[in-house]
């Protein structure tokens, strides 16, 4: 059974901080072992990644066959069938759609001293995308990381996608295909980050690292940082809805659900201002996992991370949401856009009964690559703009550099910067001439 909470409890702060900080991340000891892997990658290129993919995907592979080729690439989306296909092709009309809103616009003025100042938007050359293999392969995450990078105007879109024992998902060949991916490596784990991160004779490398993976790719981007940029190290899935009672309690339980299958990791919690009804979403959760396929994964995460809170009010329920940060955040309410501006913190919010979060994971527009573990507190979900980059510009005219040099050298004096004054002053002193 989840955790039942009401904040009238006299104890309900100390059980409620209890329930943020528990330690849901996968977190074994695999910090020197992607260590060890990163400097066998950089030091043997290819030869290692080779080795190493032999080793945990029991594939053999040379530099020849460490991509697919385009005649690979064919025969495996012509095993895709038709209702799939014009599933993934509507998901990224869609993807494509909301984040070609998302381009921001140069900008260029002249300032009141006559200085022209300004900024200008342009993509990385290059970005990978991890995506998972086996069991946890997703055709929708390589959509949700791949289109933004081509929208964004990325030139050369790399995936690398672990294939144990030479099985392809030809459904995330098509979504890759569909998205514009340049190239797709059949490698994974530590090694393929590696591989992206630093190049291989093979492999060239890229300058941005995105995508979800186990416990070794979380460790091996954090170790790549600096040399690449990544998009962000994302914990077990989390929802958290808040509803009143004029609710299905068997639409609440799927919806709580949705996310307890991803992980027993996972974390799903309702928050509610009617006791009775939190009670009935929760017996309608343990009636469907009696019959739901993945119930065994989905019933330890409800069993260990989920919670049922029952609020005064839902002012109480707003600020508590603010507190858990969520990643996934449904307002099941009768005036779901009056509450979900009382709301700061969020991955992302569905708004009504008619939104469930699984729209958002497939259909929606908006990216489901998005903040977990409170960190929506200062950070967003995956968008165009975590593929460019912005360069200030900046003209001074003699009139300009007259009107607010001075200030500039006096700084650099302040400072102890010499030869910083003296750039300035060698052209005032010209100005005066």
């Amino acid at each position: 059974m989840p955790l039942f909470l009401t904040t009238q409890q006299a104890d309900f702060q100390s059980r409620f901080s209890d329930l943020l900080s528990m330690k849901r991340e996968d977190s074994p000891d695999v910090d020197a072992t992607v260590a060890a892997i990163i400097a066998d990658v950089r030091a043997r290129g290819d030869a290692a990644v080779i080795e190493l993919t032999e080793k945990f995907d029991r594939l053999t592979l040379t530099p020849q066959t460490l991509a697919f080729s385009p005649e690979e690439i064919e025969a495996e989306c012509a095993k895709v069938n038709d209702t799939d296909r014009a599933a993934l092709e509507l998901a990224a009309d869609r993807i494509r759609a909301y984040h070609a809103r998302q381009m921001p616009e140069d900008q260029q003025w002249t300032d009141s001293a006559g200085a022209m100042l300004g900024w200008r938007w342009g993509p990385v050359s290059a970005a990978g995308l991890y995506v998972p293999g086996g069991l946890a392969s997703y055709p929708s995450s390589v959509l949700m990381n791949a289109i933004p990078a081509k929208v964004a105007g990325v030139k050369r879109l790399a995936i690398v996608v672990p294939t144990p024992d030479g099985v392809a998902n030809p459904l995330v060949l098509l979504a890759a295909r569909i998205a514009g991916v340049d190239e797709i490596y059949r490698i994974g784990g530590a090694q393929a980050v590696a591989a992206l991160a630093y190049g291989t004779q093979t492999i060239p490398a890229v300058d941005k690292i995105t995508g979800p993976g186990n416990a070794f790719v979380a460790a091996a981007k954090r170790r790549v940082f600096g040399k690449v940029g990544i998009d962000m190290i994302a914990g077990p899935s989390e929802i958290l809805v808040i509803a009143d009672r004029n609710n299905d309690p068997d639409w609440l339980a799927l919806d709580l659900l949705s996310q307890a299958e991803h992980d027993e990791s996972a974390q799903s919690i309702l928050i509610t201002d009617d006791e009775e009804f939190g009670r009935e979403v929760a017996q309608a959760v343990e009636k469907r996992l009696e019959t739901l396929e993945r119930r065994a994964i989905a019933g330890a995460s409800w069993r260990d991370f989920g919670a049922v809170i029952t609020v005064r009010d839902m002012d109480e329920a707003a600020a508590l949401s603010d507190r858990i940060a969520p990643e996934h955040l449904e307002l099941c309410v009768d005036d779901p856009d009056a509450l979900a501006g009382k709301v700061e913190h969020a991955g992302a919010i569905f708004l009504g009964q008619w939104t469930p979060e699984a729209i958002g994971d497939y259909v929606g527009g908006p990216n489901h690559v998005l903040p977990t573990a409170r960190s929506a507190r200062f950070s967003s979900g995956l968008s165009v703009m975590d593929f460019l980059k912005r360069t200030t510009v900046a003209r001074m005219t003699p009139q300009a550099l007259a009107a607010i040099g001075p200030a500039a050298e006096t700084l650099a004096i302040s400072e102890s910067l010499e030869a910083h004054g003296l750039s300035v002053r060698a052209r005032l002193n010209k100005l005066n001439d």
